[in-house]
């Protein structure tokens, strides 16, 4: 990746977080108050759902950079690699596995900045009166005695446990859509507009089908203490049935196919200005 493109992947992926995050928020906090324990209502119901919004926007941008950066870089540097050992493998599966692997990668590397903030907001969007400040000193001051990294990245695993599925759907999806709208409109590229439709139906189809996982993640960043996904997927079953790990998906579900719009509408419209200043 040469210098031109590593810029315009991290600007447009900034734009992209940035904005997604400061339009989607209060359908952001509905979905946590209704995943958290004692339900929608008990934890703050429609009362000030902007509460942990700059936590949320302090890491949106460098979190969707990090993203699209290693994102691009690893489509261009897998998919030879793949079709050089898998010469007999068609071309359309090829392209899949480059993508699922480079949005994999993405994901990871993106929630070293997107769980802290996470476990932040979502705390602050459960509690009464904190605000984003206020929830970082609680968890700086350690008082459960499990050390300041366990507290700022409990959820971790279960984060990557929801994202990287959510990615091997989202992004193969988000990038046949686009392929086939260009074959039916007869275009070398579609336009932003279209790349924002095509994103809007790939997250919420990724939307829907991981809600349990983010169910468990949710449940995990609000706990006061670790305790290991199973043990924590089979107590919520046991206590409040199978039911629960769908609770809040049309929040999450609409939540993302719009965000899906915005977050990737941005991201092809900033990139196409950053690398065909002409034709915009």
């Amino acid at each position: 990746m040469d210098s031109n493109a590593f810029l315009a992947s991290l600007l447009s992926g900034a734009a992209a977080g940035t904005s997604t995050d400061l339009v989607f928020f209060p359908i952001d906090t509905l979905k946590t108050r209704l995943q958290a324990k004692g339900g929608f209502f008990a934890n703050g119901g429609y009362h000030g759902i902007y509460r942990g919004l700059g936590s949320a926007v302090v890491a949106s941008a460098p979190g969707a950079s990090l993203f699209f950066v290693t994102y691009d870089f690893m489509k261009s540097y897998l998919k030879p690699r793949f079709s050089q050992f898998m010469p007999h493998t068609s071309e359309p599966l090829v392209d899949a596995l480059t993508q699922m692997c480079s949005s994999s990668i993405g994901e990871i590397s993106a929630c070293m900045v997107r769980v802290p903030s996470e476990v932040i907001k979502q705390r602050t969007q459960t509690h009464a009166t904190h605000s984003s400040w206020q929830t970082l000193k609680v968890l700086l001051r350690n008082e459960n005695g499990e050390g300041i990294r366990r507290n700022l990245y409990r959820g971790w695993s279960t984060t990557v446990m929801r994202e990287i599925p959510f990615t091997c759907i989202q992004f193969p999806l988000y990038e046949l859509l686009k392929k086939r709208g260009a074959h039916w409109r007869q275009v070398e590229e579609l336009p932003p507009w279209s790349g924002a439709v095509c994103g809007s139906i790939a997250g919420g189809i990724a939307a829907a089908c991981t809600t349990p996982l983010d169910v468990l993640k949710t449940r995990l960043m609000l706990s006061d203490r670790s305790i290991p996904v199973w043990q924590l997927a089979g107590n919520l079953c046991k206590e409040e049935g199978p039911k629960v790990f769908f609770r809040g998906i049309g929040p999450r579900t609409m939540w993302i196919s719009a965000g899906g719009a915005i977050f990737l509408g941005v991201y092809e419209l900033v990139h196409s200005i950053l690398t065909h200043p002409q034709t915009m």
